[in-house]
């Protein structure tokens, strides 16, 4: 239990008490328990939110509980991500600039369509399985940071991300990845339809990282977590498909 609650004070807000240690190795599996959680508490906020206003009013009330939740963690990341990668910058210039705290245009336009795509995603999901994927997502889109850890070198020479670089993950620590993949045969084709597109969003991310900076860092594994977010949300509320 310790170890959860290292990593919700990680990438939450959640008023857990002041953490003793910083075991990054110890904390890191748990990443998929601890989305899980934050996925519980944006499903019960919906629920009592939808007695008081309108879908599209309570989406964007979930997308903005969603960032105060997380302390804005993940879309610091995305919008200093956006910043280095989103032009045809060498790879060391790309590095320099993330590492800027102020946000640039690419980086506000990242932060503002993700932003978006989660609201547009949200107020278009199934009523009748709504609770079961808001609890889902953000599991699966923070279970993405392990295989970032795992398949990417990371990037830079210091920082708070290397100490999650120093020792290699191992099989048995994405093991708590099979809870949100149990939960999802409950939402039948659908819950197919979630890892499908997990499992190519994911491709498709480090892919690009590969190729295009061959590491990571922690503001990309920020950025992956958001636009696996807006992805899962967005493509899972394609009703046509079921």
């Amino acid at each position: 239990m310790d170890h959860l609650k290292s990593a919700l004070q990680f990438l939450t807000l959640l008023p857990l008490g002041k953490s003793e240690t910083f075991d990054t190795r110890g904390m890191t599996p748990y990443f998929p328990l601890a989305g899980i959680i934050v996925g519980v508490l944006v499903s019960i906020f919906d629920k009592i939110a939808l007695l008081f206003w309108p879908l599209p009013a309570v989406a964007a009330m979930d997308v903005v509980f969603l960032a105060i939740l997380t302390g804005a963690f993940h879309l610091d990341g995305l919008g200093d991500a956006a910043d280095g990668l989103l032009g045809h910058r060498p790879r060391e210039k790309a590095l320099e600039i993330m590492k800027d705290s102020r946000i640039g245009a690419m980086g506000l336009m990242a932060v503002f369509c993700c932003l978006l795509i989660k609201w547009a995603g949200i107020q278009s999901l199934d009523s009748h399985q709504r609770t079961l994927i808001l609890i889902l997502i953000p599991a699966y889109s923070r279970s993405g940071m392990l295989f970032g850890m795992r398949f990417l070198p990371y990037g830079r020479s210091g920082g708070t991300g290397l100490a999650f670089f120093q020792n290699a993950l191992e099989p048995m620590d994405f093991r708590w990845m099979i809870l949100p993949a149990v939960l999802s045969i409950f939402l039948g084709w659908r819950g197919i339809w979630l890892n499908m597109v997990f499992a190519l969003t994911l491709a498709a991310i480090l892919g690009y990282y590969r190729n295009r900076m061959g590491c990571i860092t922690g503001d990309m594994l920020g950025a992956m977590t958001e636009v696996m977010e807006s992805a899962l949300f967005l493509l899972m509320a394609a009703g046509w498909l079921f």
